[in-house]
């Protein structure tokens, strides 16, 4: 199952998170979530698994086209010309001939222009076809409004963190208006996240687990999660969540929860 972008690429709509997933360990968790359907992998410059990650994709059986690979630009490597020498990295380290969503990683907030500057760098990747789609990552409504008085090409998507407890109504609802797609880092939250009880009760109503929730959540807010998990168990559970949904009552409530388990990184301090 794909969600769409505006300009027709479907993504799938379970992807696999790799951050802190190096080594061999990384090309045996790709390896085991292509084997169990994935088709969606989300990596980072700065998540050092890059080669690890083509590693895996060049030695199963799936063709190119079936695996969606998403890449992110590091603060540190932001602005026109670096940017783009971060992009030939990537695709060089995954040992790719494109990559289908780049991504800026975080907004500088003490640096306006270098937004704009990176963004123009992604706009002339698309435009070199070097990459299918282009968006940001932990941009909120302020930042994605400087961005969309200085584009060319509105960005397709917007990766943040989502989980119950941490909704971000104002972004969200500012990307479905420009026909943004959403993307959630963590949607499970941290391990707080699964023992809570509101969660645990509603679990219990599906007789589904708390993670299960938490991604159903997300795509019946049209939101695609992306939830990490290098243990095969749990990650065939994250993608058996399409046989129920949650009732307009429960969807309401956890949309309503307060702050309760995340992380600690906030876009407005990066």
């Amino acid at each position: 199952m794909y969600f769409k972008l505006r300009n027709g690429i479907e993504i799938p709509n379970i992807g696999l998170g790799t951050s802190l997933v190096e080594g061999q360990d990384c090309v045996l968790n790709i390896k085991q979530a292509l084997e169990v359907g994935y088709r969606h992998i989300d990596t980072a410059s700065a998540y050092k698994n890059e080669k690890d990650i083509g590693k895996a994709i060049r030695e199963n059986n799936i063709s190119r086209e079936e695996i969606f690979i998403t890449s992110k630009v590091w603060k540190d490597s932001m602005g026109y010309e670096n940017t783009i020498k971060s992009f030939n990295n990537s695709l060089e380290n995954l040992g790719l001939d494109y990559i289908d969503l780049f991504l800026i990683h975080w907004p500088r907030n003490n640096d306006k222009q270098l937004n704009i500057d990176t963004w123009k760098a992604l706009e002339e990747l698309y435009k070199q076809r070097k990459v299918k789609a282009i968006g940001v990552s932990n941009f909120l409504k302020h930042h994605l409004e400087i961005i969309l008085e200085n584009c060319e090409i509105v960005p397709m998507v917007d990766q943040l963190e989502f989980h119950p407890g941490l909704m971000r109504k104002e972004t969200i609802e500012f990307c479905k208006q420009h026909n943004i797609i959403l993307e959630a880092w963590a949607p499970l939250g941290k391990g707080k996240m699964l023992q809570n009880e509101d969660l645990t009760r509603i679990a219990k109503k599906y007789n589904k687990s708390v993670a299960q929730i938490c991604i159903k959540w997300c795509l019946q807010n049209e939101v695609i999660p992306l939830p990490k998990s290098t243990d095969l168990n749990r990650m065939i559970e994250n993608r058996n969540v399409f046989d129920f949904m949650l009732s307009n009552e429960d969807m309401e409530y956890i949309n309503n929860m307060e702050f309760f388990a995340g992380s600690d990184m906030d876009p407005n301090k990066s």
